[in-house]
């Protein structure tokens, strides 16, 4: 699950930021109302937790937009705005929940939960990147009219690019996501594996669509003309 956290206090967006990866959700923080809308137009996320007090646009002003662009991704409001009309202007402008400060982390996990379940819609089974589809059902792995024929680890590692695609993926979140171990001892077996999977969906002649990020990991977007 891809959250975007928007909160400029410069302790607490960090910490929710910590707290929500050690519950194993992928957290994006920014600062700014301007960086938050670039964020939620460019990248697809399960869920925001927005403040309202924030430099360049406040919150109200960033869901509203998110609202008229039809970005239907869950918000909820954490702000230390506490008053009755203050909740009820949130929700009717497109929130989905609504957290004053202070607050118990444990009961932002909880509403994280609850709204990560409601949006649980049923999603189609055919994950698609140009000209690459793979089939989560029977994970079969198409690319333009070819048939590839990938190992269990290849499947997995291309199942998560795909699933995060023109995200910079680190080794750690790979490790983490198809091996279910961290990096440290892992990074060789990643190049290896994405050498693999790359070679294969080339092996005609096709423009390679996963981009090696230095110093940072791998990235599946569009090949550079």
């Amino acid at each position: 699950m891809h959250i975007l956290v928007v909160e400029d206090h410069p302790t607490l967006g960090p910490d929710l930021k910590r707290g929500l990866e050690n519950n194993h959700y992928d957290v994006d923080l920014v600062a700014t109302g301007p960086e938050a809308l670039a964020r939620a137009f460019k990248f697809s996320y399960n869920l925001i937790v927005l403040d309202v007090l924030l430099p360049g646009l406040n919150g109200w002003e960033v869901c509203q937009q998110l609202r008229e662009h039809q970005q239907t991704a869950p918000i909820l409001f954490l702000t230390a705005l506490n008053k009755v009309d203050q909740r009820i202007k949130g929700l009717d402008m497109g929130a989905d929940d609504y957290l004053t400060k202070p607050f118990a982390f444990q009961e932002l996990e909880a509403r994280v939960r609850a709204l990560l379940r409601r949006d649980q819609a049923p999603q189609s089974p055919i994950l698609r990147f140009m000209d690459i589809a793979l089939d989560t059902r029977t994970h079969e792995v198409r690319r333009g009219e070819r048939t590839l024929t990938l190992s269990s680890k290849e499947y997995a590692l291309l199942d998560f690019l795909m699933r995060h695609p023109h995200h910079v993926l680190s080794r750690d979140m790979i490790a983490e996501h198809v091996w279910d171990y961290d990096a440290e001892h892992l990074s060789n077996v990643i190049d290896v594996y994405i050498r693999y999977l790359r070679t294969k969906l080339c092996a005609d002649g096709e423009p390679d669509v996963i981009h090696t990020v230095r110093g940072s990991g791998y990235q599946l977007k569009e090949p550079t003309q």
